[in-house]
């Protein structure tokens, strides 16, 4: 009895083989080894062609059923599940060919668009409905098609997520779920239905909508075609989907009020679990609908996003690789060598399109204080660190009024927290304990396969194999020293903000 995974990133493809016996996992690997690239025709433009998705599906899983092979493992999978990169706009024809590449959820295009309709259909009418402001999400990235390609939007058959287009790739059925639509900005929360206001005033007919499905439930099943192309068996079960996030937190066990989880690959979030229907009058975090959400009993996961955290230390992995090949442990080695705070220097790494958390405003990435004969490189791999963290608390001082008070938050062992800078000033500076577990988004996806098949009786069994692997402790005395450097920071944010 095994549960495949998947987790669709804009840099990578993941998969995992979970045996779902034992809880173990069997195998996992990723495609490709170099980020995907992500394409810009414009400035604040994201653009991915959804085929190299699917290309790197097809070799994640050969790499995976080899692995599997090579320890004499006669794979008989179950389910599948799909993680996927949250608020991404994949159109395709009757045919189901794409009719454009996606617009992802790092482009910026769509700002004013929603801006509009948050001041025309009314800011709190929005924020009882919808919980947000239109914004820069899926929605409002379909309404710019229309406005701007209408010779392409008048050959809609489907709108979806990139998660829904791996779906139909594998099974032929065009279908999303009610978490999938609150992340589009679609969902209704106070009519618990699909958000006909936002419809209405965007001109969008219903008919483009997905099939909704539930998020664990058999969804559909693999075609002979898509089976032939991924090694598996035709009939296969796929029976979970949600977004990268709400997917993150899952993977940790983050179901009930009061848990948090983070992460920090190419962009950083916190996500904290409520019971109530809360938002920022300033639509600054994002509230969606969790994963195990239930009319009867409720679940909301509170979202603040920071652009700009993984694809900074890929950013500076590039620049530093000019003079010879750097490691991320290199990278984290050399950052270590400059004292905490940086001697001053201060880094802004918001260079990764607009941040929710300024109101969809783009203020790029930069640095102050730099100086030629104190700083060195190593400084600044330890101030973009640091300018990670100091992001993530200034969007985590914006939850707490929602009822998001952290003292544990729970990580993947992964990307950023594979830092001990990274680590050391996240839990100093918040004063929450980090836990950081032996999971990821793709090992997430495969156990919520398993609980939309119905082989888990509840969410206690599927992570019963969930280990925490280390702790991390606030240290009172760099608390100190990060503080003052973040009250420096603020103040300079506070400028670029108002500029």
């Amino acid at each position: 009895m095994y549960f495949l995974g998947f987790d669709i990133g804009s840099s990578s493809v993941k998969a995992s083989l979970i045996d779902g016996v034992s809880g173990k996992l069997i195998a996992a690997d990723t495609s490709p080894q170099n980020e995907m690239k992500i394409d810009a025709p414009r400035p604040g433009w994201a653009e991915q062609d959804p085929a190299l998705w699917w290309d790197n599906v097809k070799a994640a899983t050969a790499s995976v059923l080899a692995a599997a092979q090579k320890q004499g493992i006669q794979v008989d999978i179950k389910a599948i599940g799909i993680a996927y990169q949250m608020h991404g706009l994949v159109l395709v024809d009757k045919d189901q060919k794409v009719l454009r590449p996606s617009i992802i959820w790092c482009d910026s295009r769509a700002g004013e668009i929603g801006g509009k309709a948050f001041a025309a259909i009314g800011e709190k009418k929005c924020l009882e409905h919808l919980l947000n402001s239109p914004g820069n999400f899926t929605a409002s990235k379909l309404k710019w098609v229309q406005e701007n390609e209408p010779g392409i939007y008048n050959r809609i058959h489907k709108f979806m997520l990139p998660g829904d287009y791996i779906a139909m790739k594998m099974s032929g059925s065009i279908q999303s779920t009610v978490e999938g639509l609150s992340e589009s900005i679609l969902w209704d929360f106070k009519q618990e239905n699909v958000a006909d206001l936002l419809l209405k005033h965007y001109t969008i007919s219903s008919s483009l909508l997905p099939e909704i499905v539930d998020t664990f439930s058999v969804q559909s099943e693999l075609s002979a075609a898509a089976a032939k192309e991924l090694g598996l068996k035709a009939g296969t079960k796929i029976t979970y989907r949600a977004g990268d996030q709400p997917n993150n937190a899952f993977s940790l066990n983050v179901l009930n009020p009061g848990e948090l989880a983070t992460t920090a690959g190419t962009s950083g979030v916190i996500y904290g679990v409520t019971d109530k229907s809360l938002y920022d009058e300033q639509s600054r975090v994002n509230p969606f609908v969790h994963v195990n959400h239930k009319k009867e009993n409720p679940r909301y996961g509170v979202l603040l996003c920071v652009n700009g955290t993984g694809i900074v230390n890929s950013w500076m992995k590039q620049f530093l690789s000019i003079s010879g090949p750097i490691s991320y442990e290199g990278m984290n080695a050399l950052a270590a060598k400059a004292p905490a705070g940086s001697e001053g220097l201060l880094f802004f790494p918001f260079g990764n399109g607009a941040e929710r958390i300024f109101r969809d405003k783009n203020i790029e990435a930069s640095v102050t204080n730099f100086q030629f004969n104190t700083h060195s490189a190593s400084h600044m791999l330890r101030a973009a660190q640091e300018g990670i963290v100091f992001a993530l608390n200034y969007g985590l001082d914006i939850m707490k009024p929602m009822g998001v008070n952290p003292k544990v938050i729970r990580a993947g062992e992964a990307n950023m927290f594979l830092s001990p800078i990274f680590r050391e000033t996240f839990a100093s500076l918040t004063g929450a304990t980090i836990e950081l577990y032996n999971t990821d988004g793709s090992q997430g996806a495969a156990r919520g396969a398993g609980v939309g098949f119905g082989y888990y009786k509840n969410f206690s069994e599927a992570f019963r194999n969930l280990k925490i692997v280390k702790t991390i402790e606030p240290d009172k005395k760099s608390a100190a020293v990060y503080k003052e450097c973040y009250d420096k920071w603020l103040s300079e944010l506070n400028k670029k903000i108002s500029n």
